[in-house]
């Protein structure tokens, strides 16, 4: 596998849909939870998509309850949450586990391509640091993502070129998505 192209996903109402229906994009996947403490991050995120998209930009939402049973509820439970309360309209796929044996061999991927270095510095960062450490402890070796909202941006070549986790500024996040476009 060399790019996220290479790779099929199931969407929300579990059809099959293979990544390289988003040649030629500029693409922003995301692990997401709708009972996390970064789940206001879907408000930059809808904000980013309705300003860039007609400029070849795609969000590619993947909900995952692996941390603190953070998305509980069933695919359409969480996307009723997501449309209502933040109005999304980025696409938004079945939720999967991005950790462990069950790991969707996507999030395994892109994990390979940009493996976690840590959520940064500060207090809150080193307490999150803690706090996911225990949560991914059963999963060793698979921990292939640190929390919610951990974000990839994928170049028009559908390959991988930045990880950001859910401690980085969504400011910095936009203007890579911004200078990805421009390439």
């Amino acid at each position: 596998m060399n790019t996220v192209y290479d790779f099929t996903v199931k969407d929300r109402m579990g059809r099959e849909v293979s990544l390289s229906e988003y040649k030629g994009k500029v693409l922003l996947i995301v692990n997401t939870a709708t009972g996390c403490g970064f789940t206001p991050h879907y408000e930059p995120l809808e904000a980013m998509y309705r300003e860039l998209h007609n400029s070849g930009f795609e969000i590619l939402d993947f909900p995952c309850n692996q941390f603190a049973g953070q998305a509980p509820g069933s695919d359409e439970e969480i996307h009723q949450f997501c449309t209502l309360k933040f109005g999304t309209e980025f696409p938004q796929f079945a939720k999967i586990d991005v950790n462990g044996e069950t790991a969707d061999p996507l999030f395994a991927f892109l994990a390979s391509k940009k493996p976690f270095a840590g959520f940064g510095k500060g207090i809150k960062n080193a307490m999150l640091n803690k706090f996911a450490a225990m949560n991914n402890k059963k999963f060793g070796e698979k921990t292939y993502i640190g929390w919610n909202f951990t974000k990839f941006l994928i170049d028009r070549e559908g390959k991988v070129i930045a990880r950001f986790e859910p401690t980085d500024d969504m400011d910095k996040v936009s203007a890579a998505v911004e200078a990805a476009l421009q390439n």
